[in-house]
């Protein structure tokens, strides 16, 4: 198989016109030629992005160049679905079945009720569900309270450890879901192939020996939310048209190189060894574009976030033992809150407003309670005593407070007005069953704990946590309490580090301290490697004799030296350590406790799951005078009183008690800045880096 010239991929929707304006959740496609990315395209609807790709093909064949052509929706479906409905196990006879049968105009589509009609083949009650209709279908269940499936629930790509939190093809629709983003694509594939016979492979169904090749890719699996500033589903295609350009053509054929014929498979995946996952980084991850040698701090952290990605497996846990993990998934409600409408306070509950003025109403027998409802019907115009909680009996939509009214000869008596409705909550006014929850990514919290359990779930997919190794080098260091002689120092970097690691959530891994020889470090490294995820070393990050650790990773081929511009911790080292990235910290406990919160912080939580997450800053006035260069950016050691913001009184590197002093940082930016007293700064206390 030949290279490509080119590459493209698509965000496919099976939703209607979303309209002139660019906007998330529609249709957006990533082109890059010879190397160069062109803009984002935005197509509104299926039919606008039917005629943009066949445009697309048709220049490329035109022009001689090869296109690889990625969507981000199953090819095929869960083995033995095509011969059910085709007679074949070929799932291209399964894509023209689809377009014979698929209505789609911008405005509408029949894949709701096409759904219902295959369902109604087998019994009526699956293999699809979710309406998304206001009207009901026949055989298709709104969701999996009835529901039964004949066919397997996943392809065997969605059963891959690389894969969890994809969902499955089966459910039509909701946050996430992407069954409807199937039917309304594959018979847009299908016309294209007949379009350009012969000049299209579809893979891993064919031979990739044709112009153009279409490839299922997902880019939620590997890609977080992108910038602030950009729109998700236009950086994600972006950025998988880049990172599939930027491949090697043999790095790319071996991901290639999968055995799938009936139920296809997504690209990047890995089919040989499901049970260990590839290397997270390759060696030139941390490469810096060609020429630059000064990184500002802004360019240091988009290349961090662009270039890293999860690398810790998913597993499922009781809820009780899920404080402080990270949400593999998107969390669907299983049940509303409140389940049923309720009372919210002590009472008398009746039917209907009462207009403004004396009420008298007789008193029905019995109450209800919460958990222990009234079994009956309350006559209209007769009041039931109820208390906080208790599910509202029928015949009762309204509720008066205890303490309004006056309870003699078996009636009650008290003031209107009072709307229909007051003192009640409405089932599901917090949370309805099948909304989403809480999204992938989230660290839970004791809040979270409580939504979840009311809503039904017990058990959640989280990640696992990632461990995170710390390492101290040099032959000054000695322990804290052991005798220092000439030039000894004792570690404060290790302790500070390794409580710095579990308090942002991760499992530290203490690797202990190392003298600065190269073999000893070698072999410490190779332990850790080992035992954790992630490698934080603090000292020898430099680029002199006795910086070891820079020069064993640039003898393993996989280390770049940032020379990054701030104050303090300019230099800065990353690599791989057998498949392990790496941080080099600064030596300096100052440097190295602003490199870790800066850079390594953002950095871990991507790794670990929970996305990119910059920290919260505060505009306060300062309480100090401080004048500035241009060229780097600055961290200062400060602290709030009385609503403005004071600054450590030695900017010295080496001043620990600096660190202990301070609550936060402040942060001021590359350019030149002469600050006095009052003017604005920006304070980011340790709380917003999860301390």
């Amino acid at each position: 198989m030949t290279g490509f010239d080119s590459f493209a991929m698509v965000d496919w929707s099976g939703g209607n016109d979303t309209g002139l304006s660019e906007r998330k959740d529609a249709i957006w496609a990533g082109v890059v030629r010879k190397g160069r990315a062109e803009e984002p395209t935005y197509l509104r609807n299926r039919k606008i992005a039917e005629q943009w790709l066949h445009d697309l093909i048709a220049d490329e064949i035109a022009s001689g160049r090869r296109l690889c052509l990625g969507f981000d929706f199953p090819f095929g479906y869960p083995k033995g679905f095509a011969r059910a409905l085709t007679g074949s196990d070929d799932p291209l006879r399964l894509w023209d079945w689809f377009e014979s049968r698929i209505e789609d105009s911008p405005k509408a589509n029949n894949r709701f009720d096409l759904a219902g009609e295959i369902n109604r083949r087998f019994g009526g009650k699956g293999p699809f569900w979710f309406n998304g209709l206001r009207r009901g279908i026949d055989g298709l269940p709104k969701n999996k309270a009835d529901y039964h499936n004949p066919f397997p629930e996943r392809r065997c790509v969605e059963l891959n450890p690389e894969t969890k939190g994809s969902f499955t093809c089966w459910q039509m629709g909701g946050a996430g879901a992407v069954g409807g983003q199937v039917m309304t694509g594959l018979p847009v594939l299908a016309r294209l192939r007949r379009a350009f016979t012969g000049q299209i492979s579809v893979w891993p169904f064919e031979p990739l020996d044709t112009p153009v090749a279409f490839v299922e890719i997902w880019p939620s699996l590997t890609l977080g939310a992108g910038p602030k500033d950009r729109i998700k589903d236009a950086w994600q295609v972006e950025q998988v048209a880049l990172s599939l350009a930027g491949m090697r053509p043999e790095e790319l054929a071996n991901h290639l190189n999968v055995n799938a014929a009936e139920e296809g498979w997504i690209l990047g995946v890995s089919q040989r060894k499901p049970d260990i996952a590839p290397p997270p980084l390759r060696n030139d991850c941390f490469a810096l574009p060609a020429g630059v040698s000064w990184t500002p701090v802004d360019d240091a952290l988009a290349l961090l976030r662009q270039r890293l990605t999860v690398v810790v497996p998913v597993e499922t846990i009781a809820l009780p033992q899920a404080m402080g993990r990270i949400l593999a998934e998107d969390i669907i409600a299983k049940r509303s809150n409140p389940p049923q409408p309720n009372t919210a306070v002590d009472g008398y509950g009746f039917a209907g407003a009462m207009p403004e003025g004396a009420q008298v109403m007789p008193l029905h027998p019995g109450r209800a309670a919460a958990g222990i409802p009234f079994d009956g019907t309350v006559p209209h115009g007769h009041a039931l005593r109820v208390l906080t909680g208790a599910a509202l009996p029928a015949g009762v939509d309204t509720v008066i407070l205890e303490e309004d009214v006056t309870v003699q000869d078996g009636h009650i008596a008290f003031r209107g007005p009072l709307k229909q409705g007051a003192n009640t909550r409405r089932a599901g006014e917090d949370v309805s069953a099948g909304d989403l929850v809480l999204s992938a990514g989230r660290r839970l919290t004791p809040a979270d704990l409580a939504l979840l359990s009311a809503t039904g779930i017990a058990k959640v997919p989280v990640r696992k946590t990632l461990r995170v190794a710390v390492l101290s080098t040099g032959d000054e260091l000695i322990e804290p309490g052991d005798k220092a002689g000439p030039g000894q120092i004792f570690d404060a970097n290790r302790p500070m580090l390794l409580s710095l690691i579990d308090r942002m959530g991760f499992q530290p891994v203490d690797m202990g301290r190392v003298s600065d020889d190269r073999e000893d470090l070698r072999d410490r490294l190779n332990a850790a490697a080992e035992k954790a995820d992630v490698i934080l070393t603090s000292g020898g990050a430099s680029a002199g004799d006795e910086d070891h650790v820079s020069a064993l990773l640039r003898q393993a081929g996989a280390m770049q030296e940032w020379r990054v511009a701030l104050k303090p911790g300019r230099p800065l080292a990353l690599g791989l350590w057998e498949g392990t990235p790496v941080f080099g910290l600064p030596g300096n406990p100052v440097a190295a406790k602003v490199c870790t919160l800066i850079f390594a912080r953002p950095a871990l939580g991507l790794m670990a799951g929970e996305g990119w997450q910059d920290p919260q800053g505060f505009d306060l006035p300062a309480a100090f005078e401080k004048r500035k260069k241009p060229g780097r950016r600055e961290y200062l050691r400060a602290r709030v009183r009385d609503g403005r913001v004071e600054v450590f009184a030695s900017e010295g590197s080496g001043r620990i008690s600096g660190l202990s002093w301070a609550e936060g940082l402040v942060e001021i930016e590359d350019g030149a800045r002469h600050i006095k007293p009052g003017d604005i700064v920006r304070f980011i206390p340790y709380g917003s880096f999860g301390l």
